[in-house]
């Protein structure tokens, strides 16, 4: 193995120098943040300050910032606030989401449909976009929360979040969307889409693992759902995981700092390596939009015809180049990305699909490794398989 070469950023990012270094030097603030004595005081501070950093970085009000393990937590939470609502008799008893959210959101909104509640799920164009015709016809007076995620971890495309809260506002519905994909890599901000409800997750953008957030924009509807504590404001007791949120609070500092410089960069080296691809590939697929205004900019996934997807990342890892064949999250399942399929991709090219990932500690040197790796290792696939391009 000549060399390690990490494309699975989406799945994944190492944490930052900056923030390990933060939360060492932060260390012994090991109080109980609830306790009022000095060092209680001190964690408290501390806690504060990375709930004004996290509320900057999406350009929102601190007093709406929830930490919660991860925005899986955050997404389920969103959710059960609803069905409480529709459980309690309201008049709004219908959810919207789409065909290619997270699994977080998608499954959730399953459990809740076979569960008996009003789910509709709106579909996607070929380039994963949501059909804006399609989900105004499904937000209706009886909807009580619409959910779209504003970048798709396996494609890329951004969603048109902000054109989809206009019309859920515009029936009286709340808005949701899972932003964990875009921060770091777009600006974000919860004015300017005019959501009520936003998750984020710090080990998407070099933040310690096991810490996220739930936004709730001051006065939307909310219910505890951790009990036994005033953490919080009530909605999750137990007591802080000082270091992780001192973590995350560095990473959003660092994200809100960079995010034009990070954006560039990874776009330069995704187009890059589709280029290249292209090139030294025949018979490729791209998979999502071409545009820098319609994707996130590190996210490339290629559809390999006669080549499967599982095969080309094993392939990859014994040249020590990691990447993923879709969500991190549905890993060991032989099921073809249920986003590409979604989004009108033949079976066959959603088997052959590898996602690859960009962040920060990537190089152009990565990508001509990559380069060098990928072509014979698609040829020797296909030579093996009985479909011959």
């Amino acid at each position: 193995m000549d060399r390690y070469v990490y494309l699975d950023n989406n799945g994944t990012t190492q944490m930052a120098d900056e923030v390990i270094s933060f939360i060492h030097e932060n260390d012994v603030l090991y109080g109980n943040a609830s306790s009022m004595h000095t060092v209680g005081r001190q964690a408290a501070s501390g806690i504060d300050w990375a709930r004004g950093e996290v509320a900057a970085l999406i350009d929102g009000d601190k007093s709406g910032v929830i930490f919660t393990s991860g925005a899986s937590e955050s997404n389920n939470t969103v959710f059960s606030i609803f069905r409480d609502r529709i459980d309690d008799g309201d008049k709004r008893n219908r959810i919207v989401t789409t065909t290619i959210e997270h699994p977080a959101t998608i499954e959730t909104a399953k459990y809740l449909r076979a569960k008996g509640y009003k789910v509709d799920l709106c579909p996607v164009d070929k380039a994963g976009r949501v059909r804006l015709s399609e989900m105004e016809k499904l937000i209706g007076d009886d909807t009580a929360l619409v959910s779209v995620m504003l970048g798709n971890n396996e494609t890329g495309t951004i969603q048109p979040v902000k054109e989809v809260a206009a019309m859920a506002h515009a029936k009286g519905a709340f808005v949701h969307t899972d932003a964990t994909q875009a921060i770091g890599k777009i600006p974000v901000s919860v004015k300017d889409l005019d959501v009520d409800y936003l998750s984020l997750s710090a080990h998407k953008f070099y933040g310690p693992k096991g810490i996220g957030v739930l936004y709730a924009r001051p006065g939307v509807p909310l219910s505890p759902f951790v009990h036994g504590g005033h953490q919080e404001g009530g909605m999750r007791a137990g007591t802080y995981n000082n270091q992780a949120i001192f973590g995350l609070g560095k990473a959003a500092e660092l994200a809100r700092l960079s995010v034009k410089e990070e954006h560039d960069k990874l776009w330069e080296m995704r187009e890059a390596l589709r280029k290249g691809i292209e090139e030294r590939i025949p018979d490729v697929v791209i998979n999502g939009p071409d545009d820098s205004s319609l994707c996130l900019p590190g996210t490339l996934n290629v559809s390999f015809p006669g080549a499967e997807g599982e095969s080309i990342l094993l392939y990859l890892d014994l040249e020590g180049i990691e990447v993923s064949t879709g969500s991190a999250c549905a890993t060991g399942s032989l099921e073809p990305s249920y986003v590409l399929i979604a989004s009108g991709l033949p079976v066959e090219l959603a088997h052959g699909s590898v996602r690859f990932s960009f962040g920060r500690f990537n190089t152009m040197d990565d990508v001509s490794y990559v380069l060098q790796k990928l072509p014979p290792i698609i040829e020797r696939i296909r030579n093996m398989s009985t479909r011959k391009v």
